[in-house]
């Protein structure tokens, strides 16, 4: 009924045809990728954008902590000096200002009233809040990293990818290892 010819030609449309849907896949999952890592970015600039007003407010009460005024200062300089594509160094720069903050509100421990000021209250509920939405956006992230690498790793999807310069995702992962590490826990003292 149909010819070798005709036959051949089926098998072209069809390979090209899943190739199309496969490239398509990929598209869709880079975008994906994209639009989360722009979600990260902009909790990360909420985030450095409430720090002047946090340090401002330390300063009044903890005048003489200047070094840790300082770090938390350098380490949001830093962190905003990373090219937004660099993934890694971004992931690592805020790991090292999320600890430069845990310094600062453990220097704020030791001053009763700026605990009580009003206004480090609010700044410090804002800052835990950006907190947990950098969270959800880091997972957020990671899972649509994780679906591009897999896409980009498995068969046959690699071979569209790696025709096409599909690449692999970084996570934002954290970089310091106690950031990891499960916290001992002792009910015998």
């Amino acid at each position: 009924m149909f010819s070798g010819g005709t036959i051949t030609l089926i098998i072209v449309v069809a390979l090209v045809a899943y190739a199309i849907i496969i490239y398509n896949g990929l598209v869709r999952l880079r975008q994906m990728v994209q639009e989360a890592w722009s979600g990260i970015d902009v909790q990360l600039k909420r985030r450095a954008d409430l720090i002047p007003n946090l340090l401002n407010t330390v300063k009044g009460y903890a005048d003489h902590e200047q070094d840790t005024l300082r770090e938390v200062t350098e380490m949001r300089t830093r962190a905003q000096a990373v090219p937004t594509g660099d993934i890694a160094g971004r992931a690592a720069a805020e790991g090292m200002l999320s600890q430069a903050l845990g310094k600062l509100f453990a220097v704020a421990e030791a001053y009763p009233d700026l605990k009580a000021n009003e206004n480090f209250k609010d700044l410090q509920d804002t800052l835990e809040t950006i907190e947990r939405e950098i969270q959800m956006s880091r997972r957020y992230y990671n899972g649509s990293a994780r679906d591009l690498n897999i896409k980009v790793e498995s068969f046959p999807s690699n071979l569209v990818a790696n025709n096409f310069g599909f690449t692999q995702a970084a996570y934002f992962e954290l970089e310091d290892a106690s950031d990891r590490a499960v916290p001992t826990v002792d009910f015998s003292k």
